[in-house]
């Protein structure tokens, strides 16, 4: 490194020694790049972030500058390439802070999160930058290998959805909004992990928590202790509105005060109330989309989605919504007959919901979720599960690793190793919820595959499940086996991705797409040969009786109206927060909410949106804003998917190959319809999924 006038010998001796002992500085030696977590310390952040970020400004102006004619190789190779010290830093920094946050990683956090904005800004906006890319994308049929030709694509279309097109004047402005909007939402997330700590339930007396089974009390009093509340006993609030335990506590009242604490978790007036931020962010989304010459912030959103319109997306919830909603009601009218029957003497309210479908449940197919859960110990799931069906239909196996450093030590490692035998990547997993977590389940990459860089995945699933006591097993619900199985297929998707440049791999789909390969391998869960495999009793170890497994499958279709209206209000109400086209639109978040579930029909006051808008960490925090919809989209292409696979020969390996090749290895180089179409050879079909949840014969 030279040393320039304007920079002090001391300071370049000073970089030097920070270079030489900050890990994010060089690749890791460890096996495919993974982390090294035993030598990663929070100090280690701010050095790699500054140098990083100097190191890709200066990679962006020699890019700029360079005088030779505007190449694939010297713009748009360059820029992909660009950032590597960054980009190593960055991943495995957001990572911590979702999964094992502390108060150093929050304020780096909100230290960083403007300056962040403001680079990528400078690289997006920058008149030079883009006038390079179009040239090329001028003359980009003259590239003659079909994945270089849809990167020159997708920087062009970057660029223009971030504004290159605008005036000074107009760039400056998206700056500020940007910058605002980053700051807000890190600002979010900080304020709703204090609402998940503010509002978890203490309760004082083990009556009150009759229903639940030794083992969940027993957790609970451990956790009270932890919390400094010792004697006592605390229920965890979880991400959703609903939470597990309702369906098991017997007192309504607990029920009640476990649901509001739920509810009402970011609007109480304390550090934990998210609800100015989020309509300063509505606000905000709205005067970027305007600037961007859109009616809608989720009109400017969609344009690259399989979806492509609001309209689109919202005409797919429209034909789920009635059926749904028509079906709750049914569903809702049982219950009260039920509470009715029992001389309960109240009417049906969102915290009885639950408890008493499951007694419906019972009554109905004789299922007992406290039957099930003894044969769904989570390694077992995961092991003799998940990875089982992995191998049965791609040929994939894994194998644990213990030598390699984690970020927490409840974390797994295990080495994957492709049909042939060939190793091909890591796999994470991080199964109990924490404080320093937060709530949710999601799949994510320490080292995205590039084959131009030489990269092999490194991917991690992290979940909320409940720790169990000392010494207890892990026992899971069938909920929770079949988000199990869902986030190993986002796994895949990352696992096997197959491209040669990192911002076109994997998942980087769309957000409609990206969710057809774990939902498509939730099926996996019941499937005869996986199932008798992995759902073995934790003590006996005896599999499960074919009579449960009937049950099991008999109840599928049961009270699906209730969770698709749930999880159908949801996205309505991400898309009707990110509808708004005049600031006027928006208005406090419970009145804004109850207005929009009542126009897309969805107001129904024993069922809630899966997420209320107060604490909807998707669309505030994370990447789904006027994206929600896609969990249905993929629904109804997994659903069709899945009907595809049952109809020509099954789960078989050969299906798997042509799954794996159509799907999960092709990334972001064929249009989605197109790669969907490679896979079933049709377009999907509505009934499909309507079929799956019950809703038609």
């Amino acid at each position: 490194m030279k040393t320039t006038q304007n920079k002090p010998l001391q300071e370049e001796v000073t970089l030097k020694d920070e270079v030489a002992g900050n890990p994010f500085f060089k690749k890791s030696t460890l096996q495919y790049q993974a982390p090294e977590f035993d030598k990663i310390k929070d100090s280690d952040y701010r050095p790699a972030f500054d140098y990083g970020l100097k190191v890709q400004s200066e990679e962006i102006e020699k890019i700029i500058n360079n005088p030779e004619a505007p190449t694939f190789e010297n713009t748009v190779l360059a820029l992909e390439q660009s950032g590597e010290v960054l980009g190593r830093a960055r991943t495995v920094f957001y990572n911590l802070v979702g999964t094992n946050i502390n108060p150093e990683l929050q304020k780096i956090q909100k230290d960083y999160s403007a300056v962040f904005a403001a680079h990528s800004d400078k690289i997006f906006l920058n008149a030079k930058l883009y006038e390079r890319i179009k040239k090329v994308h001028e003359q980009k049929n003259k590239i003659t290998d079909a994945e270089s030709r849809r990167l020159v694509d997708f920087y062009l279309e970057q660029f223009e959805l971030s504004g290159a097109n605008l005036s000074d004047a107009q760039k400056e402005e998206m700056k500020k909004i940007n910058s605002e909007l980053a700051s807000l939402s890190t600002e979010f997330s900080t304020r709703l992990l204090d609402a998940r700590k503010n509002s978890s339930l203490v309760i004082s007396d083990v009556k009150e928590l009759e229903g639940l089974t030794n083992d969940e009390i027993a957790a609970a009093a451990q956790d009270a202790k932890k919390a400094g509340h010792e004697g006592k006993y605390l229920l965890t609030i979880y991400n959703t509105t609903q939470q597990p335990l309702l369906q098991s506590l017997k007192n309504r009242a607990t029920r009640e005060k476990l649901f509001k604490a739920s509810q009402q978790r970011a609007e109480k007036n304390d550090s934990g109330d998210t609800r100015e931020i989020i309509e300063k962010m509505a606000k905000l989304r709205l005067k970027k989309a305007q600037l961007l010459g859109k009616k809608s912030f989720a009109e400017w959103k969609l344009q690259d989605q399989m979806a492509k319109t609001p309209e689109a997306a919202m005409k797919l919830l429209a034909e789920l919504a009635k059926p749904a909603v028509e079906t709750a009601k049914m569903e809702a009218a049982e219950i009260q007959k039920l509470i009715d029957s029992q001389k309960g003497g109240f009417k049906l309210q969102p915290w009885d919901w639950s408890y008493y479908a499951e007694q419906v449940r019972k009554a109905k197919y004789d299922l007992d979720e406290n039957e099930i859960k003894p044969y769904f110990e989570v390694h077992n799931v995961l092991e003799k599960g998940v990875f089982f069906a992995a191998e049965k239909f791609y040929g994939m196996t894994l194998k644990k690793r213990t030598d390699l450093p984690v970020y927490h030590p409840e974390v797994l490692v295990y080495e994957v190793f492709d049909k042939d035998g060939s190793s091909m990547a890591l796999f994470y997993v991080d199964f109990f919820s924490r404080e320093s977590k937060r709530g949710g389940a999601w799949m994510s990459s320490f080292v995205k595959q590039a084959s131009s860089k030489g990269q092999k995945p490194v991917v991690v699933n992290v979940l909320n499940y409940q720790k169990p006591a000392a010494g207890k097993p892990a026992l899971i619900s069938y909920d929770e086996v079949t988000t199990l199985f869902h986030e190993f297929g986002h796994a895949l998707h990352g696992l096997y991705a197959n491209q040669k440049y990192g911002s076109l791999s994997g998942t980087s789909v769309a957000r409609d797409f990206v969710e057809l390969p774990s939902q498509i391998n939730e099926y996996f869960a019941l499937e005869p040969e996986v199932l008798k495999n992995y759902a073995l009793h934790y003590e006996t170890k005896q599999p499960m009786p074919q009579e449960l497994v009937e049950k099991i499958k008999k109840a599928l279709t049961f009270n699906q109206g209730f969770s698709t209206t749930e999880t159908v209000a949801a996205a309505a109400l991400d898309m009707a927060w990110h509808s708004i086209t005049d600031e006027s639109q928006v208005k406090p978040a419970s009145e804004f909410e109850v207005e929009a579930l009542k126009k897309f029909g969805l107001y129904v006051p024993q069922i809630p949106p899966r997420y209320h808008s107060p604490f909807f960490a998707h669309i505030w925090g994370g990447g789904y804003s006027a994206g929600y919809y896609a969990y249905m989209w993929s629904d109804l292409l997994s659903a069709d998917g899945w009907d595809w696979i049952t109809n020509n020969g099954g789960a078989t390996r050969v299906n798997g190959e042509k799954f794996r090749k159509s799907v999960l290895s092709t990334g972001n180089t064929v249009e989605y319809n197109e790669a969907y179409k490679n896979f079933t050879g049709r377009q999907p079909d509505l009934k499909s999924l309507l079929r799956s949840k019950g809703f038609i014969k």
